[in-house]
């Protein structure tokens, strides 16, 4: 409502940030689960083949309340994209520059996560979510102002945060289709820094290929006459 109400302020509507009945943008928001879910899974494979970590199927899947999960965590991601990626995002793209826009959200995105007191007695979680979240950010961005709708950026947050639950964990405990049985704990700050650069790595690298999409097909032509 807040959302609407700010864009009613500049005689427009949400159909500013695509978020309307058409079929196009609808069609981003299982496209952006899909691909939030598959960006997940292919990073945590990433670490399990640098471990050298083993990869089971669960074997007493609770799908129902894997499925149902979907209705919990789409409410609080939709929140924080309307607060970190909607009208105050937009707003102030206009005012200064998508690069400086970004700079602000991701470093306000980060604190919300950062700023908890669980957080803050866990050097390695601080550092972790201080690296990580600003890239989730940068990653849910480039998603809105390439499809020009929220339903992008919504979809890929859900599917990550569906993903870290019940894709792939650490217990056979039936709340996740994947898991892995050995999974190693960090005894050191090298591998963890390793991980923490590898993974978000490869979550830059989504983020690039989704700045570039509309390139893609030419440069394919091109090496391909």
């Amino acid at each position: 409502m807040a959302t609407w109400f700010l864009y009613r302020l500049d005689k427009q509507s949400l159909k500013a940030i695509g978020l309307n009945f058409s079929l196009k943008n609808m069609s981003f928001l299982p496209i952006g689960v899909l691909a939030g879910a598959m960006t997940f899974l292919a990073a945590r494979i990433l670490r399990a083949l640098y471990f050298g970590e083993s990869i089971e199927i669960s074997t007493s899947i609770n799908y129902s309340a894997i499925l149902f999960s979907f209705y919990f965590i789409l409410p609080q991601v939709t929140t924080e994209e309307f607060l970190f990626r909607g009208y105050l995002f937009q707003k102030t793209i206009s005012i200064t520059s998508i690069f400086l826009a970004n700079v602000i959200f991701s470093m306000l995105f980060m604190l919300i996560h950062v700023l908890d007191e669980n957080v803050l007695n866990n050097m390695g979680m601080m550092i972790l979510l201080a690296v990580t979240i600003p890239v989730g950010h940068l990653l849910f961005a480039t998603a809105l102002i390439k499809s020009k709708t929220l339903f992008f950026p919504i979809g890929i947050h859900l599917g990550n945060n569906w993903a870290t639950r019940h894709i792939i964990t650490d217990s056979d405990s039936g709340e996740s289709i994947l898991f892995i049985p050995d999974q190693i704990n960090f005894d050191s700050w090298t591998p963890f820094i390793v991980i923490l650069l590898l993974t978000n790595g490869f979550f830059l690298c989504i983020t690039f290929l989704i700045w570039k999409w509309d390139k893609i097909p030419k440069f394919i032509k091109r090496k391909n006459p």
